[in-house]
């Protein structure tokens, strides 16, 4: 089966949630690839841009009207994307680590995987 092939399949039955969890597992592996290849600050921008992006998306999906979430999960998406946003900056200026950003995704893909554990 071709590329193209394989990802129009995968477009017709992923559910939105396996989207989400699929893309969050890329970014994540992107930005522990960074880090295990010895990159730092502004090295480490191929990988936090593509981060920043998605949350940033998120983030404006939780404000558009008819958004089916609950107004408290939608508000904490739009507060981590915030906090991604600026601890991204302080990442980028060297002072914070990436592993922060990497461990927040973690947890994400944990929720959407089903396998966080009630809070």
């Amino acid at each position: 089966m071709s590329l193209a092939a394989y990802q129009r399949t995968r477009n017709i039955i992923e559910t939105p949630r396996q989207t989400e969890r699929r893309l969050m597992c890329e970014v994540t592996g992107e930005m522990i690839h960074a880090r295990d290849a010895g990159h730092v600050r502004a090295a480490l921008m191929p990988a936090l841009h593509r981060n920043r992006e998605v949350w940033s998306t998120f983030s404006a999906v939780c404000g558009t009207a008819g958004n089916q979430l609950p107004a408290d999960a939608r508000a904490g998406i739009i507060s981590l994307a915030l906090w991604v946003d600026q601890f991204t900056s302080d990442v980028v200026a060297g002072r914070e680590s990436i592993d922060d950003l990497i461990a927040v995704n973690r947890d994400i893909i944990d929720g959407l995987s089903g396998t966080g554990l009630p809070g």
